[in-house]
C-alpha cells in the first residue's frame, strides 16, 4: 500500500523524490521520509502524518542535501506500528550505513527480529521493515557486494515485497528488488527513476521497465543491470508508457474526484471505440480469447474481487447469467483464499482490479489459474502483475485514477462487464440478435445521458446540503440495483465517514427496518423495469416509520411527490443499463456532503487507493 520512490542521475533529488512522493500519496499518507546520499554520509528524515510535514522538515536542511542527486524516498500507509517518526521509512542499520525503504509485509520478520537481535543488532521501530535492514547489513558486512547480499536476504525473507536499498560505501547505487508488490523502474537520458507506480516519474519519462518476482537490479546513474534470483543477467525490457503528465492535473476541478467523476462520459465513449462500431455489428475484445468451444465447456463462472470492484462484480454476474445462461459466482478475494474452492478447467475465472496489484485478488487468480481455469483480467492496468497472469485481457481505459475513492474505473468496469456479457452471448448464441442490437445502440447513447446529469447538478448539490449532518443512511434497492445500493453507500462511508449502508430493499423489514424514524434518510434506487413496483412498495414501509426518503428515479409517476421528501431524477434508460446512470448522483452526493463536511476528500483517512497486502 506504500509508495516508493529512488532516483539516481544528475539533477538535485530533493525536488524528484518530494514531487514522486506526492505523486504517490494515494498509497498511503501517514507518514513520510526520504534517504539523501551525501558527500560522507547518508542523511534519513521523516516526519509523521501528510507530505507536506516532511517537505517541512527537509525546507530546514537544504543546505545539506541540494546538490545530492542519488536517494530514495517512502510514503507509508501503516500495518505494523502505528504512525510516527520512528516507525516512518526508510529504515537503517544499526551504523546508518544501509538504508531501505520498503512496500509490503514480510511474514517471518519476528523470526528474523529474534536471530538478528541474537547477533547484536538493536530495533528501534515496531515495524517488519527493519529486520530487513539489519538482515542485508548483516550479510553485506561478510559479502562486501550490496547486490549479492540483496540475493542471499530475500531468499530468507517470507511474504511480500518491494525495496530500495542504499549503503554508504556506493554513492552513485540503488538496489532495488520485488515480490508480489509492484516496481517499476523508469530510463531517463542518464538517470533512473525507481517507483511504486508510474505516476512518480512519468513527468520526467516515459521509458519503463517492470521488474518480475525476485529479480534483483542494481542501478547507478549511467547504467542498471537486472539479475534473477539465480544471479543471472537478464536483458531488460524498456517499454513506452501510454500515460500523459496532465492526467496529474486537477483541470480546474477542486478536487480529483470530482475531476474524474466528469471524465466517466469520455471514458464510456473511450471504452466503446473499436469494441462497438454500431448496433448491428458484433463486439470486438481483441484481448479475449474466449472460442465458442471454451464457453460450451464451461459449468461455471467464478468473479473475484473487493471493495467497488467487488461490487462491478455484483453487476456483472446479474447480466453474465441474463444473458449467457451459466451460473456465476461473486466472492471477496480475502475469504476466496482462505478457503477450499472448486475450480477446474470448465471454470472460467475473472478477476478485477483498478490496479492489477490487488494482493487479494492475484493470490486468488494465481490458486484458480494452477487448477486450469481460464483467467479473464479486467482491469485499468494492462502493465499490471495481474494482467500478467490473464489467459484473456479486457483493459478498461479509464487512465490514471488519483482520488482514492473510485468512480470512473467503477464506471469502467461495469462498461466492460456490459461489453463482456454481450460477447459471450453473441458467440454462445444465447441471446437474440435483435435485443443485443438493441441494448448496443441504447450504450452508444449512455455518454450523452450522463452528460445530461453532471450538467444539471445543482439539485444533487441541494440534496447533499441538506442531508450532510445526518449520522446515518440508508440506501435501497432491489435486482439490477442492489449492488448501486451498496456501491453509493461505499462511497458515502469512505470520504464523508458517515455511517452509510447498503440493502436489498426486500430485506428492509427483516430487521434494518428498526432503525427507522425521522432522523434516518433512506434513498430508493427507484428505476423504471421489473422491481419497480416491489420497492415503491418497500419505500411506502419505509415512510410509514418516518424516514426521510429520497428518490433516485427516471421515473415520472406523479405519485412520488407525496411519498418522498426529495426527488433526483435521471434520464430514462432500459432497466439492464440503469446501473451506469444511477452511479453517477449517488457519487455526486457522497462527494458533496464530504465536501460541506469539510472532509479531505482524495485522500480519506485510513485508505490507500492500491492495496498491495492481504
Amino acid at each position: 500500500m506504500c509508495g516508493i520512490v529512488g532516483y539516481v542521475g544528475k539533477k538535485s533529488v530533493v525536488g524528484i523524490l518530494l514531487d514522486g512522493l506526492e505523486q504517490l500519496e494515494y498509497r498511503g499518507y501517514d507518514s513520510a521520509g526520504v534517504a539523501i546520499k551525501t558527500e560522507d554520509a547518508i542523511n534519513v528524515y521523516k516526519a509523521e502524518g501528510k507530505l507536506g510535514n516532511l517537505r517541512d522538515v527537509l525546507t530546514a536542511h537544504l543546505s545539506e542535501v541540494s546538490s545530492s542527486t542519488v536517494g530514495i524516498g517512502h510514503i507509508r500507509w501503516a500495518t505494523h506500528g502505528a504512525p510516527s517518526v520512528i516507525n516512518a521509512h526508510p529504515h537503517t542499520c544499526n551504523c546508518g550505513n544501509l538504508v531501505i525503504v520498503h512496500n509490503g509485509i514480510i511474514e517471518n520478520y519476528k523470526e528474523l527480529k529474534i536471530e538478528l537481535e541474537a547477533m547484536g543488532c538493536k530495533f528501534r521501530s515496531q515495524t517488519d521493515t527493519e529486520s530487513v535492514a539489519h538482515l542485508i547489513a548483516a550479510i553485506y558486512d561478510k559479502e562486501k557486494d550490496l547486490t549479492k547480499a540483496v540475493h542471499i536476504a530475500t531468499q530468507k525473507i517470507q511474504g511480500a515485497y518491494a525495496l530500495c536499498i542504499m549503503h554508504n560505501d556506493f554513492p552513485k547505487k540503488i538496489v532495488a528488488t520485488k515480490r508480489n508488490a509492484p516496481l517499476v523502474i523508469g530510463v531517463g537520458d542518464g538517470e533512473y527513476y525507481i517507483a511504486s507506480d508510474v505516476p512518480a516519474f512519468i513527468k520526467h519519462t516515459k521509458n519503463a521497465v517492470y521488474l518480475q518476482d525476485n529479480q534483483v537490479a542494481t542501478i547507478t546513474n549511467d547504467s542498471f543491470k537486472i539479475e534473477d534470483e539465480n544471479g543471472k543477467v537478464i536483458e531488460p525490457k524498456v517499454e513506452v508508457l501510454p500515460w500523459e503528465p496532465v492526467a496529474l492535473s486537477k483541470m480546474g476541478y477542486k478536487h480529483f474526484m470530482l475531476k474524474e467523476i466528469h471524465e466517466q462520459p469520455d471514458i464510456i465513449r473511450n471504452i466503446l471505440v473499436g469494441k462497438i462500431k454500431t448496433s448491428d455489428s458484433p463486439i470486438v475484445l481483441n484481448e479475449v480469447n474466449l472460442t465458442r468451444e471454451t464457453l460450451k465447456n464451461l459449468n461455471r463462472i467464478q468473479i473475484i474481487a473487493c471493495g467497488t470492484s467487488l461490487h462491478a462484480a455484483l453487476i456483472g454476474k446479474y447480466i453474465i447469467e441474463d444473458f449467457c445462461n451459466i451460473p456465476v459466482d461473486v466472492e471477496a478475494s480475502s475469504e476466496y483464499i482462505y478457503r477450499k474452492t472448486v475450480t477446474d478447467e470448465n471454470t472460467l475465472v475473472i478477476g478485477v482490479s483498478q490496479s492489477g496489484e490487488t494482493a487479494d485478488t492475484l493470490t486468488a487468480i494465481k490458486q484458480s489459474k494452477a487448477r486450469g481455469s481460464h483467467i479473464l483480467i479486467i482491469t485499468n492496468r494492462p502493465d499490471s502483475a495481474m494482467a500478467r497472469e490473464a489467459d484473456s485481457l479486457l483493459s478498461v481505459n479509464a487512465g490514471i485514477e488519483v482520488s482514492v475513492a473510485a468512480t470512473k474505473s467503477y464506471m469502467a468496469q461495469l462498461t466492460s462487464f456490459y461489453l463482456l456479457a454481450i460477447y459471450m452471448a453473441e458467440i454462445k448464441g444465447s441471446k437474440s440478435a435483435e435485443s443485443l442490437k438493441e441494448l448496443k445502440a441504447e450504450m452508444l447513447l449512455l455518454p450523452q445521458k450522463l452528460e445530461q446529469i453532471l450538467t444539471q447538478k445543482q439539485q444533487i448539490q441541494a440534496c447533499a446540503r441538506k442531508y450532510a449532518n445526518t449520522r446515518d443512511f440508508i440506501y435501497i434497492a432491489r435486482g439490477i440495483n442492489y449492488p448501486t445500493a451498496l456501491e453509493g453507500a461505499l462511497k458515502l462511508k469512505e470520504i464523508s465517514y458517515i455511517n452509510a449502508t447498503g440493502y436489498p430493499a426486500g430485506e428492509l423489514k427483516h430487521g434494518p427496518i428498526a432503525m427507522l424514524d425521522e432522523t434516518m434518510p433512506v434513498l430508493s434506487i427507484l428505476m423504471n423495469g421489473s422491481v419497480y413496483e416491489k420497492l415503491l412498495s418497500n419505500s411506502e414501509e419505509a415512510k410509514a416509520r418516518n424516514a426521510r426518503m429520497i428518490a433516485l428515479t427516471n421515473s415520472n409517476n406523479p405519485k412520488l411527490n407525496d411519498l418522498f421528501d426529495d426527488i433526483i431524477r435521471v434520464p430514462d434508460v432500459v432497466e439492464l443499463l440503469s446501473p451506469l446512470i444511477a452511479i453517477v448522483p449517488l457519487q455526486l452526493i457522497a462527494y458533496y456532503i464530504a465536501e460541506f463536511l469539510g472532509k479531505d476528500v482524495d485522500q480519506p483517512r485510513n485508505l490507500a487507493k492500491s492495496v498491495t497486502v492481504e
